[in-house]
């Protein structure tokens, strides 16, 4: 039994009809498959299960997947027609967009619009330049020239593609890319758009790109009073756009990049850069990021340099998109039936995944704040596998509708640890309601409110506040104060009363050597390290602290601008307010921090024990300045944060993914495919055993 055989029994009416297609062509190659049976249920399934997918996300704006899991579907499925050599006309990979809403009325673009090839590694984009290459000699060789390649490099946005028709200088039709020759119509949506002109210069009839977008910080504020939250701003802006009420379309705040002219009536543009000039000219908002690359290598940079900058912008890009800048060569390398040969999707690894949500546990930290972590059943986000995740608060857990047993939408930013989104909205049966804590988890005292959040306000003994307070003041980018571990911390609180972090400063050695495990060896080292913490750069001193909304760049930033400590104590809110990223809330914090009489006498006793801050000098030049580094695994003493922002203060470029530039890769556990990819290339590898020594030497 052949393949079509398969398809007679199994009836399926419409790939029957394309039997003929590729009976002639790929017979060879069908007849060679010892399962034929298995492969189509394969096939079959595969396309039901991308198709259902297809519909949630494109038509339904409510996808039951992450990116990534649906991106394993689909490269299965493109394997698959590989091996067989079979691509049946229905196939999902045959497709652009999705279809368009019968509430809509049908736009017809003046051009097709197209999907873009994607690349998830190097080796993928090489093989792109080397086709572009190779179409390049055949044009040079048929026209008698000798052009070169140059590429423009730009991000890829994550939101939804608008199509904006201009005639006679006036917004005249703006749609979605539906399936590429058809859109819906949602003009009355896209003016709520302000970035959007409703006029332009340019009089001719002219069809216009973009990508309609939620900006993240305009995500945060709608969800802070939203009764149903949006689980991320991809899906905010598509279902902005496509609700039929241009009111709350509005109430999104959406934004839009500008990036492509796909028709124009009269004279043609010669380069990507007369592109972009010509959209500028007309008052386009026009991403600032365009970079012309002239050789794969640079392409490279360019893209490992945009993985750095896209965790600082206030939009979600998955990708970079990589363009030939000769619209005459894109001409000549034209397009397959679903991407053009000259452009493609460079994507970055996917950071959403949904699990299961087994367990809430509530912790106390060192400001007496109680914050729910969720328990998750494990899964595999790039090279660390994931079981907990973020919850801000209770009411983040009910706008959520987060539950014991539902599935959850998650994403991993920079920290290992993620953020929970949502929920995929499937009821299983088995879900439980999580309740609101009421006592500290700890020392059981009565929490109390203050906003979205509890507070155990029990400062005197619960045991987690305490804790956590000296756990941080001894950290490496406070203190300092290495074999003060969260076990010891709590072990000296327990045996001899270190309640106060100037109390660290008074431990002896007839007390620590009575201690369970405390050799004389690790008692001196202790003792040691303590006695070297008291010399203490002005900015780690700040962060040991522990003022609240002050983390490591803003202690830094204040050291910058106060010198030594003395100014900084005499800072009022009016200078505080001049620094730039400091606003309100956390030039309060400082400003009652040092005015408090008790954190003002906590200071003087801990000074009164020979600490000496030392005054901020400004970072010289070294031999790792502008080094390229790049981080992964997890870490048993450090946080993954923690470890960028030290590398960015010595003056090292943090990168996400390892290329040929790298001089650097620090690696904890479970490192995966980074350290593989480094050791190819002879990268310096620093592991966590060998991480202090470097770090001292920056």
């Amino acid at each position: 039994m052949n393949l079509f055989d398969t398809l007679k029994n199994n009836e399926d009416e419409e790939i029957l009809e394309d039997k003929k297609l590729f009976d002639g062509e790929n017979k060879e190659t069908v007849n060679k498959s010892e399962n034929n049976e298995d492969i189509y249920e394969k096939y079959r399934k595969l396309r039901n299960e991308i198709e259902k997918h297809n519909k949630a996300y494109y038509d339904e704006d409510a996808p039951l997947i992450s990116d990534a899991e649906y991106d394993k579907l689909y490269d299965e499925l493109l394997k698959l027609e590989k091996e067989t050599g079979i691509i049946l006309p229905n196939s999902p990979t045959q497709r652009v967009g999705g279809e368009v809403l019968e509430k809509f009325e049908k736009h017809t673009h003046l051009k097709e619009l197209y999907s873009l090839q994607k690349a998830q590694s190097f080796e993928e984009l090489e093989e792109f330049h080397n086709r572009c290459t190779k179409l390049l000699n055949e044009y040079n060789s048929i026209n008698n020239t000798n052009k070169t390649l140059e590429y423009f490099v730009e991000f890829k946005f994550d939101g939804l593609t608008i199509n904006l028709t201009y005639n006679n200088g006036v917004l005249v039709s703006a749609s979605t890319r539906g399936n590429g020759v058809y859109g819906e119509e949602v003009l009355e949506q896209v003016k709520t758009i302000k970035s959007i002109p409703l006029e332009i210069e340019y009089k001719g009839l002219v069809e216009i790109q973009g990508e309609a977008i939620m900006p993240l910080s305009a995500l945060s504020k709608y969800n802070e009073t939203a009764e149903v939250p949006l689980k991320n701003a991809r899906n905010a802006a598509a279902g902005a756009i496509r609700n039929l009420d241009p009111k709350k379309t509005a109430s999104r705040n959406l934004d839009a990049f500008i990036y492509n002219v796909g028709f124009k009536s009269d004279q043609q543009f010669k380069t990507q850069e007369e592109m972009i000039s010509f959209l500028r000219q007309n008052k386009f908002k026009v991403n600032e990021y365009e970079k012309k690359c002239f050789n794969i290598q640079e392409i490279k940079d360019k893209i490992n340099e945009i993985e750095v900058l896209r965790k600082k912008v206030d939009y979600l890009t998955d990708g970079v998109v990589i363009k030939v800048n000769d619209f005459e060569l894109r001409d000549f390398f034209g397009y397959t039936n679903k991407f053009p040969r000259f452009a493609i999707a460079y994507k970055f690894e996917a950071e959403e995944y949904t699990t299961i949500l087994k367990e809430v546990v509530w912790n106390v930290g060192r400001t007496g704040k109680v914050t729910p972590t969720a328990i998750l059943e494990p899964v595999e986000i790039g090279d660390v596998t994931v079981q907990r995740a973020t919850l801000n608060n209770y009411d983040d857990i009910l706008r959520k509708k987060v539950k014991i047993n539902s599935r959850v939408l998650i994403r991993r930013s920079n920290d290992v640890i993620p953020e929970i989104l949502g929920t995929m909205d499937e009821d299983n049966g088995n879900e439980i309601e999580i309740k609101m804590p009421t006592h500290c988890p700890y020392c059981k005292s009565e929490l109390i409110r203050d906003g979205v959040h509890f507070f155990c306000t029990n400062t005197l003994a619960c045991t987690p506040q305490l804790t956590s307070s000296l756990v941080h003041f001894s950290s490496k980018n406070a203190m300092n104060i290495e074999g003060l571990s969260e076990k010891t911390i709590e072990l000296l609180y327990d045996k001899l009363g270190v309640d106060k972090v100037y109390k660290i400063y008074d431990l002896k050695y007839d007390e620590l050597i009575t201690l369970e495990k405390f050799k004389d060896k690790k008692v001196n080292n202790l003792l040691n390290s303590i006695e070297e913490s008291k010399n203490v750069n002005f900015e780690n001193f700040i962060y040991a602290l522990g003022i609240k909304n002050v983390g490591v760049k803003t202690a830094k930033d204040l050291a910058k601008k106060y010198k030594n400590l003395d100014n900084l104590r005499n800072a009022t809110i009016e200078e505080l307010l001049q620094i730039n990223d400091i606003g309100d809330v956390v030039a309060n914090s400082i400003f009652e921090f040092f005015n408090d009489e008790y954190s003002k006498d906590a200071l003087d006793k801990l000074l009164d024990k020979g600490i000496e801050v030392l005054p901020y000098e400004e970072v010289s030049k070294t031999e790792f300045t502008d080094k390229k580094i790049v981080i992964t695994g997890t870490f048993e003493n450090y946080k993954r944060k923690d470890l960028e922002d030290i590398f960015s203060q010595k003056g090292l470029i943090v990168q996400s993914a390892v290329a040929k530039s790298t001089d650097f890769l620090v690696v904890g556990e479970k490192a995966g495919s980074k350290l593989k990819k480094a050791q190819e290339l002879g990268i310096d590898i620093i592991d966590e055993k060998n991480l202090d020594n470097f770090i001292k030497k920056l």
